[in-house]
């Protein structure tokens, strides 16, 4: 007699694995905190580093994969997007921004939305050649990959380098920057990576990645959310000055006030949770126009070549 095939779990115990990341990671990030203020061990450092910068792109990255279309999205797939796309990513536009970005301008913040949106883009373009079926939701869920892969590289290097400070080593500052930087992670990188992902695939066939007049604006304005973002602390400092009064030495106001601070404080956290609104209503637009009916890529439009899988 045959053996029956088991029947799948259900939806709800599928998709737990995410929360079970979180949870565990959580645990063993606040273990670490208070045994390194408990034994003053600086060994304990980098395990804290990387705990805290990659747990929430991770948790992320593995709640999109739950949510995958096809059965292409393969686990070493998005593995390989994250930590190959997040490495390339971060030392390509570090190595772009040195030699491109020497202005102090206000201009800097869209010269970095610009380049680092178009290495993100470019590193998933090349690492998804080889797909057969280029789903909507599987191109945000790949770019997704990327973005939180290069948010996790980024955020182990701002930790580290927060670590140090005039007064010697300084864990309460570098535990401060990683709950910062991942509480606005799920609205950053991974976020605009995956528009990104999403708007690349819905206008690509099996054999080419179709560079549309969709795509570039979409590039556009998402390093344009990208520089807003970045700017967010410069743009409430004006404001803050502007309502209020005051002088400005070195990106900061000269002896503030309470109410200045507050002031300034609360514009930054409005401006960024508008930013993160636009992206979230962005990408949930662009894949629900995954149901309607795409028209064919335009014949003029400049393809890609993509090399089709070997068999």
């Amino acid at each position: 007699m045959a053996e029956a095939t088991p029947e799948p779990p259900p939806p709800a115990i599928r998709r737990r694995a995410w929360l079970r990341i979180f949870w565990v990671g959580l645990v063993l990030w606040l273990a670490t905190v208070l045994i390194i203020f408990a034994t003053g061990n600086p060994n304990l450092v980098p395990t804290l580093v990387l705990l805290g910068s990659f747990l929430v792109p991770v948790t992320f990255v593995a709640w999109a994969f739950e949510r995958r279309e096809t059965g292409e999205l393969t686990p070493g797939l998005i593995l390989n997007t994250f930590i190959a796309g997040g490495v390339a990513g971060v030392l390509a536009a570090s190595l772009l921004e040195s030699y491109l970005l020497r202005s102090s301008s206000v201009l800097v913040f869209l010269g970095v939305g610009l380049i680092e949106e178009a290495v993100k883009l470019a590193v998933l373009a090349f690492l998804a050649r080889h797909l057969h079926h280029k789903a909507v939701r599987d191109g945000a869920i790949l770019g997704a990959s990327v973005g939180f892969g290069f948010a996790a590289f980024e955020t182990a290097g701002y930790a580290f380098t927060s670590l140090f400070t005039a007064h010697g080593l300084s864990v309460t500052q570098l535990v401060g920057t990683e709950v910062l930087r991942s509480v606005i992670a799920p609205f950053g990188h991974g976020l605009w990576t995956a528009i990104l992902g999403a708007v690349l695939f819905s206008s690509s066939t099996r054999e080419h990645f179709t560079v549309t007049g969709r795509l570039i604006l979409s590039y556009l304005g998402v390093a344009l959310l990208h520089a807003f973002w970045d700017a967010i602390r410069v743009i409430a400092l004006l404001l803050t000055l502007l309502f209020t009064g005051g002088v400005v030495r070195h990106g900061r106001i000269v002896q503030p006030t309470g109410g200045q601070l507050v002031v300034a404080t609360a514009l930054e956290w409005i401006g960024l949770a508008i930013v993160a609104l636009i992206g979230v209503l962005w990408l949930r637009a662009v894949l629900r126009s995954e149901h309607r009916p795409q028209p064919a890529p335009p014949a003029g439009g400049w393809r890609v070549p993509i090399r089709p899988p070997r068999t």
